[in-house]
Parts: structure tokens; sequence; C-alpha cells
């Protein structure tokens, strides 16, 4: 009994130190537990600090900005403009987005959103067009010559991640920010401001897009131009409409906090894709004082 308990207790001090005893084979190592997986790794993309409710409706976000004019003689395809771009060299690249104004309307127009922008970590171009009567389809072609000009021959080339592009645009430049996106479904975000355009379908648009109407727009009325803009895109697509209470067409020329908010949003949703920013559109913000209605696809994809 006695060599019984003592070959038992050799067994356990056998199991003990790692092995295993299998009936007709002699004692081998244990296989060792599989290491635990790494962690997915953090959007390479995403810049600056986390988002808050006041700092997408701040007047300036985290970085610092810098700009570079850019005379018409030196570009071809459209009409020379203002780079806005965060001078912070230590964070990589930034997406970039081209800004188109409205008919009869110059870069002036929406010079607010250069500063803006950047200063939550993009490189922004707000750009003059050829002629200030120019057309929907000219001005998206405009956009994006300014967007090849900005990735390929402009000071502030290395800055910008050619592969993260936006385009946004009031009135017809809103109209051309669409023909854009249609003409191009690499970019990764589009925003037409109270946009205009003859064309009311876009069926074709495979870029994230965030159509935004104004309720008293008597130029373009959301009826006939944002609505149906919006209701025309692919229901797959990631997409939303944004009325602005007591607003008109020319609400996006001035500095306003709700436009800028949701294009921040949009912007860094989709050609950063910064997941941070989804708290801010979805689920569906409710109408309030600054909003007349607000439609989209929750959660995006």
């Amino acid at each position: 009994m006695r060599a019984g308990l003592a070959g038992f207790a050799g067994l356990l001090a056998v199991a003990g130190s790692g092995y295993v005893l299998v009936p007709g084979a002699q004692a081998a190592p244990e296989t060792a537990a599989a290491p635990a997986q790494p962690a997915a790794a953090e959007n390479p993309y995403e810049r600056g600090p986390d988002p808050t409710e006041s700092s997408v409706e701040a007047p300036r976000g985290h970085y610092d900005v810098d700009e570079d004019r850019v005379s018409s003689l030196s570009v071809s395809g459209f009409g020379g403009g203002t780079i806005y771009y965060p001078t912070e060299t230590g964070d990589g690249t930034f997406g970039a987005v081209a800004v188109a104004p409205g008919f009869t309307a110059t870069q002036s127009s929406m010079a607010w959103y250069g500063e803006r922008l950047a200063s939550q970590g993009f490189v922004v171009f707000t750009i003059d067009t050829l002629t200030t009567a120019d057309q929907p389809a000219s001005r998206g072609r405009q956009l994006l010559a300014a967007l090849d000009y900005l990735t390929q021959r402009s000071d502030v080339a290395d800055r910008i991640d050619a592969t993260r592009l936006g385009v946004m645009g009031h009135s017809m430049g809103g109209g051309g920010s669409l023909e854009a996106a249609k003409s191009r479904p690499s970019l990764q975000a589009a925003i037409p401001l109270t946009g205009w355009n003859t064309d009311k379908s876009w069926p074709e648009v495979q870029v994230p897009t965030l159509v935004v109407g104004a309720d008293g727009d008597t130029i373009a009325p959301v009826r006939s131009h944002s609505e149906p803009f919006y209701e025309s895109l692919p229901s797959s697509l990631d997409r939303a409409y944004l009325e602005l209470n007591g607003a008109s067409h020319f609400t996006p020329n001035t500095s306003n906090t709700t436009i800028a908010k949701y294009s921040i949003s949009w912007l860094k949703r989709f050609i950063d894709n910064d997941t941070r920013y989804e708290q801010f559109l979805c689920p569906i913000p409710r109408p309030d004082r600054d909003i007349e209605e607000y439609r989209g696809n929750c959660p995006h994809s």
C-alpha cells in the first residue's frame, strides 16, 4: 500500500511539473496555451484628441493653421484659390477637401470653412472657378482638378494622403460636388450645401454623402433640390440629409455652428475613418431650434 501511495504521489509530481501521462506512452510536455492575440491596431488616420460636443462646435480645433494662396496663373482646370493646412508635421499626413463656391460667387464666400476644417485636421482648398457663371458639371470637374493639383503639385502635397479626399460646395458648387462624386467614386466624402443642379437623380454616386438643405431656401428649395438629391442616392450608401431650421440659401456662406459640427463629423468619419465621430451622427439627431429635419442610415458601415 505504501508503495502504491508513493507511486501515486510521483504521478502527481510529474503532472504538476507540466507533464501528462498517457496510458502506454511516456510522459510528454503539455501543449502550451496559445499566446493572447494583440489588440486591433488603432486607426492610423485618427488625428487630434478625442472629440467632444464642445470640440466639434468650437470655432477653432486642435491644430494651428497656415495658408497658401494659389494664383490662377499657376494652375489649370480651375481658378486658383487658398490652401489652409495644419502646421503640425509630427502627426503624419492629413486627408484633404476641396470646396467650391456658388453661382456668381468667389472663394471668399467659402473662406470660413478653410481655417475651421483645417484646425480639425484636414488640408482644405477653397477654390475660385474659371468663371463665376460656371455650371455644376464644370464646377465638379474643377473640384477634381483642384484635388489633383493639391495632391500632386502644391507646396503641401507631402502633407496629404492622396487616398483620403473629399469635396464640398455651395449652391452650384454643391451641385458640382455631386458631379465630382459621380465622376470619381474613389472620393471618401461629399457635402453639397444648399446644392443646385438641374439633375435631380444621383443613383450612380458611391461616395458617402451628407446633403445639407435649408428650410427657407427659395433659390434651391429642398423639395426640388436637396430632398430629391438625397432620396435618389443608393439606399445602401452611407448618406444623410440635414435640413437647417430658420435658414436660407445663403446660410452656408457665413460661419455656422450646425453646418460645421456635422461637416466635421462627416469628414472625420469617412475621410479619416474615425469612428470616434460616429457619436455625433448616430443615432439620428433629433429636430431642434437649429435642425428642421435629419435623415440617414445608422450605424454607418
